[in-house]
């Protein structure tokens, strides 16, 4: 049996790995375990002949080259290599390893500030996938009858550790204009040649681990001419691929299809041709089940509306706001029209013939509710008028003034289930130990709150009507007004919490004697009463009845005492002439003023201890939807497109021991 030889340019590839949550180590909280491969066969594509291969990766020690992740292998964030930014951490050298038919190694995350959150979101499972980007040097092909090719990995080489959001698709091997490197693929035994390749007249070298270079015709006089000339095949099947993975990747990305989507036509090997096909039975799938904007597309290798419909964008913005939104050169084209006007520019480009319409029918194509011939009109429209309305959505959700997030604090929850925030209490005391004496078990106890959130959401409409009164403000103003609303309902509920003073899950108020947190008598601010209420948090203590020693750092006041709270809490340059005249919270406590305080009393006043320190208020979101959303469809009990507003929110008072509440006088 002839054995058959060639090379290859490939890129780097990349495949899910897996995350151990559990595995931060007592004495460092910023290393990770990682298994970054189990040796499975994944489908991927075949590059040169349109079709797809099972590659496995050896996981013999003899297979593998952890040269670089021993010498500490940069951890990235997602495979970004764009700047030093994206290095986040680093693989512990001499960590990695093959034992079990596993790949194990032990990556380390940078402990500076920006790298926190991603600890924090590691520890408490919100981040789970790794995926790990390496290079093959070495195939072994195996063809069995009837049966896609196995491609086995006998040398391959780990170069980086990726934390990724969504687990990568393991078929998603190319990325954008990937750097390639030569790959030598080997098949010892030939029953149906499916790869471009020669023979040679020798046997292939099975050392290539060893000098991987060693088949290279160049160098290998043995080597036949048609090497060379199956080695010219394979540059140009690569190049034809990468242009396939580029096209398919844009038409996708113009269609508002998901990556998934483009990642699930690259490994399945389509064609172009097939690959629209596909996108249009989506779209039109979409469509019917989903209640989405429903609309006929161009699908072409690159859409010339894309910048278009932000230049379009960024004059209707200016217009609504010119003092947040600045005007850009591109969108100077289109100041001064109407929305009819812009409408029927968009509808031009696309090509469809508008001449002798009326304003409603112009309007229902802009909208996507008429049919021209056979077509229904573009997406452009819904989909300027829905992210102008989400972009002043956001931006006055996010400029509402929220007064209570320096005492409180932020969480987020996957899903609508009751949460249950327990408190350990301190550990226990330490026992005396005489000698032959035994070591005493110790007992803990805990306290838990529970809560969960809730939805809250509203549905406005943008009409035939609001296109032909070129009425702006409906899809500006209003979601400006309900962002602003949105984030109005988030004060009014933690503000609530406060002013409510209801039970916890012990049955006493938050505010009350027994919690030792509540002034017997009313007084207002003075040296005298903020000192008690600064006592009073020091004397706290912990459920096994431990001092805890808070530290008041904010003084919470409705809006009449704002000015009273900010005399204690100022720095003046006034000479003390006696001690009497010294104020010692000066500099030492935040003012927090709050005017929904004001409708519960005018004279109670709060001490709040650092939430660093201990937990207060607690506020959350759903998973991955933090603040108030906007979502978009073509209206089916309006004859035009719907904008729902939603919310994902809940708050709670999680502890009592770090606020404190005079009545004031």
């Amino acid at each position: 049996m002839k054995n058959l030889h060639s090379k290859i340019d490939l890129p780097i590839q990349t495949r899910l790995a897996g995350l151990e949550q559990s595995s931060a180590t007592d004495n460092n909280e910023r290393l990770f375990n990682v298994i970054f491969t189990t040796g499975a066969a994944v489908r991927r594509y075949d590059f040169f002949n349109d079709e797809s291969y099972d590659e496995e990766l050896s996981v013999d020690k003899n297979s593998v080259r952890l040269g670089r992740l021993n010498t500490g292998a940069p951890v990235l964030d997602t495979h970004s290599q764009r700047s030093l930014e994206n290095v986040i951490g680093v693989v512990v050298p001499g960590s990695a390893k093959i034992e079990n038919g596993l790949g194990r190694a032990t990556i380390k995350l940078d402990g500076g500030e920006e790298n926190a959150s991603i600890i924090r979101k590691i520890k408490d499972g919100i981040i789970q996938n790794i995926s790990v980007g390496y290079r093959v040097h070495k195939f072994e092909v195996i063809q069995r009858d009837g049966e896609v090719p196995v491609y086995r990995a006998v040398d391959w080489e780990p170069h980086e550790v990726s934390l990724v959001p969504i687990g990568a698709d393991a078929g998603a091997g190319v990325r954008s204009n990937p750097e390639t490197y030569p790959c030598e693929i080997f098949q010892p035994k030939l029953k149906e040649n499916k790869m471009p390749e020669a023979e040679t007249t020798t046997k292939p070298n099975l050392e290539a681990n060893n000098n991987p270079g060693n088949n290279d015709p160049a160098s290998n006089p043995d080597l036949t001419t048609e090497v060379r000339g199956a080695e010219d095949e394979t540059a140009e099947g690569v190049q034809r691929e990468r242009s396939r993975v580029l096209e398919i990747q844009k038409i996708v990305r113009v269609a508002n299809l998901p990556e998934s989507f483009a990642t699930r036509m690259i490994a399945d090997g389509h064609s172009l041709k097939k690959t629209r096909k596909k996108i249009i039975d989506e779209l039109a799938k979409r469509g019917g089940e989903g209640g989405e904007i429903r609309s006929q597309i161009a699908v072409t290798g690159d859409d010339p509306m894309i910048q278009e419909r932000a230049f379009i964008e960024n004059s209707l913005l200016h217009k609504h706001n010119p003092k947040v939104y600045k005007l850009d050169e591109g969108g100077r084209q289109y100041r001064g029209l109407s929305l009819m006007e812009i409408g029927r520019e968009i509808l031009t480009r696309r090509g469809l013939k508008i001449r002798g319409l009326s304003k409603s029918e112009v309007a229902g194509l802009c909208l996507g509710l008429e049919v021209r011939g056979g077509l229904l009109g573009t997406s452009d429209f819904p989909n300027i008028l829905a992210n102008v309305a989400n972009k002043t959505l956001r931006t006055s959700y996010e400029a509402a003034p929220q007064t209570f997030k320096p005492f409180t604090k932020q969480k987020t929850a996957a899903d609508f289930k009751t949460i249950s925030r327990t408190q350990l209490s301190d550990a226990p005391s330490l026992q005396k130990v005489n000698e032959s004496g035994e070591f005493q078990r110790g007992k803990m106890s805990d306290a838990a709150e529970s809560y969960k959130l809730a939805t809250y959401g509203e549905i406005v409409a943008i009409t035939r009507q609001t296109i032909i009164n070129d009425d702006l403000d409906a899809f500006t103003d209003l979601p400006a007004k309900l962002g602003s609303a949105a984030a109005d309902l988030e004060s009014d509920t933690v503000w609530g919490i406060v002013t409510a003073n209801a039970a916890l899950a012990d049955s006493v108020a938050l505010f009350d004697p027994a919690h030792n947190n509540l002034a017997g008598s009313g007084a207002v601010i003075s040296v005298t009463t903020l000192s008690a209420a600064k006592n009073a948090l020091r004397q706290q203590k912990s459920l096994q009845g431990r001092p805890i020693n808070l530290m008041p750092a904010y003084l919470i006041v409705p809006s009449a005492l704002e000015t009273v709270a900010q005399q204690y809490t100022t720095q003046t340059t006034i000479i003390y002439t006696k001690s009497s005249d010294y104020n010692p919270f000066a500099n030492t406590l935040q003012v927090i003023a709050e005017p929904r305080l004001d409708g519960n009393s005018v004279t109670a006043w709060y001490m709040s201890a650092d939430t660093g320190r201990i937990d207060t208020i607690e506020y959350c979101y759903l998973e991955g939807e933090e603040g108030a959303y906007l979502e978009s469809r073509v209206g089916f009990d309006v004859d035009g497109v719907e904008l729902k507003v939603r919310l994902d929110f809940a708050a709670k008072a999680i502890d009592y021991r770090g606020l404190y509440k005079n009545p004031g006088a």
